[in-house]
């Protein structure tokens, strides 16, 4: 059974940083794409960042370009959003996706595996 979990989530001022993490069991890891996806309260959710199954090609929205980075650590099953200048408008709940060795040119929201998502909320 595939289990997809983030942590990492919490409270922080604007221009801070913080550290998601996404924890993956039941599939071999390296054999998929993964990403991170955010909603927000009353908007649609969002693609971040998606990284390629082979890490060969890593994606990031405009509106995080710059301030995030996606990693992945394939021997701990364990995929990493940095965020990094944190601003309110990035309040939402972060998910984490994967889906089988999907060709990363952009995050679309068709990925299989989802997890439950953490609360990240950027005070002013």
């Amino acid at each position: 059974q595939v289990q997809v979990v983030e942590s990492g989530g919490g409270l922080v001022q604007a221009g801070g940083s913080l550290r998601v993490s996404c924890q993956a069991s039941g599939l071999t890891f390296n054999d998929y794409s993964w990403a991170w996806f955010r909603q927000a309260p009353g908007k649609e959710r969002e693609g971040v960042s998606c990284i390629s199954w082979s890490a060969g090609s890593t994606y990031y929205a405009d509106s995080v370009k710059g301030r995030f980075t996606t990693s992945r650590d394939n021997a701990k099953n364990t995929l990493y959003l940095d965020m990094d200048n944190l601003k309110p408008e990035d309040t939402a709940v972060y998910y984490c996706a994967a889906d089988f060795q999907v060709v990363v040119t952009s995050c679309p929201d068709t990925f299989g595996y989802w997890g439950q998502g953490t609360q990240v909320t950027v005070s002013s």
